[in-house]
């Protein structure tokens, strides 16, 4: 076991990387109680917290890389300790010593070269709106959408992207994409605790984004929602943004979305980042329920209690062992409890849950659609 560093000096780097509250913790365990990897597996998150609070911690440790950063643990912490922040702070630390996992190191010196995190080409990155007439942001133009990196690259995702620039276009809005000229928004690099990678990703995106005249900016992944709502700001980059379930559910308050009969019975995930971390749990439900026919149904534990899909923290980006997958654990529920479709709006749940479907062996029982999907099937 190598430690980083010797009670005060080791406590002192965690706190200087944004660990502020490690002292809070009192080791109530229900942190450990609450974290969905006790789902699956064993693991301790009040024992590493402990860690953190004497700086006494394995850098080789690989449970440091497990934490999704779901928040689930610290929107119950009686204490307020920001659990998460705490395990960013030390993967920042291991970020150092370079001892993070290597299929992280590898999707982040993609970051680094290419702006994303596939390793593809940057000039590829408008591809997934061929034929779709889809514009080029300049100013003048309203509303950027800006797809994520999954919906812009992977073939599993990309029907995300489409589904909301044909939506945009059906109801008018007057939209344009910058393509080539932006960068992964790169929270996944800040949640892995790459700071300079974050910055570097951020500070292109402002600048771009500024160049172009963009104000108002509409995204498909809360991530990137979050990200530009509460980490862009403190670099200067302040816009207004808008996940795309909040922009259907105030086209719908306005009447300007109407909807064809759908005869299905969904299921609708909360991803992590639009609820637990944002607080958007009714814009979803107030699109689905307006399809006619559809048959809406909360998972087993939803809102503020869903389960994680596992992709969130950089894990979307590691090697999860077969039996200890999150998104396997909700698309069995979503079949047992009779659903056609499993929905979210969140790309990387998507990958997560489409992975799930055919390792189990289930593509052919249930469907595994974003919101935007659904509603670009009956509009």
């Amino acid at each position: 076991m190598e430690l980083v560093a010797p009670l005060k000096e080791g406590a002192e780097a965690v706190r200087e990387r944004g660990g502020v509250t490690s002292d809070l913790c009192f080791l109530c365990g229900l942190c450990t109680a609450s974290c969905p990897w006790n789902i699956v597996r064993t693991f301790i998150p009040h024992k590493m917290i402990r860690q953190a609070q004497f700086g006494l911690f394995d850098l080789e440790d690989e449970e440091w890389w497990l934490c999704t950063t779901c928040n689930t643990c610290v929107s119950r912490c009686p204490r307020g300790v920001g659990i998460t922040d705490i395990m960013r702070a030390v993967r920042t630390i291991m970020m150092e010593y370079r001892m993070a996992p290597a299929s992280l190191r590898s999707v982040l010196a993609s970051l680094g070269s290419v702006g994303n995190p596939l390793r593809e080409a940057r000039e590829k990155r408008a591809d997934w709106a061929k034929g779709l007439d889809v514009k080029p942001f300049m100013r003048g133009t309203d509303l950027l959408y800006f797809p994520c990196c999954i919906p812009a690259y992977d073939s599993n995702a990309k029907g995300i992207a489409q589904a909301t620039a044909r939506i945009l276009q059906k109801t008018g809005a007057n939209f344009g994409i910058l393509g080539a000229q932006e960068n992964c928004c790169g929270e996944s690099a800040r949640k892995a605790g790459n700071e300079s990678l974050f910055e570097h990703l951020a500070k292109s995106n402002i600048n771009a984004f500024n160049d172009s005249g963009v104000k108002e900016i509409v995204v498909s992944s809360p991530h990137c929602y979050t990200t530009f709502k509460d980490e862009y700001p403190k670099l200067g980059g302040n816009f207004t943004v808008t996940h795309f379930t909040q922009y259907l559910a105030r086209l719908i308050d306005e009447g300007k979305l109407k909807f064809k009969e759908l005869n299905k019975k969904v299921v609708y995930h909360d991803p992590c980042y639009l609820g637990r971390h944002n607080g958007i749990y009714d814009e979803p439900r107030k699109v689905l329920k307006s399809i006619p026919g559809l048959e809406l149904q909360d998972e087993v534990d939803s809102r503020e209690n869903s389960l994680c899909c596992g992709g969130g923290g950089g894990r979307i980006w590691m090697e999860t062992k077969k039996g200890e997958r999150f998104s396997d654990v909700l698309v069995d529920q979503a079949i047992e409890l009779g659903a056609d479709i499993l929905a979210t709006a969140c790309p990387y749940c998507i990958l997560n849950f489409k992975d799930s479907a055919l390792t189990l062996g289930k593509s052919d029982i249930i469907e595994i659609k974003d919101v935007s999907e659904l509603v670009q099937m009956v509009i």
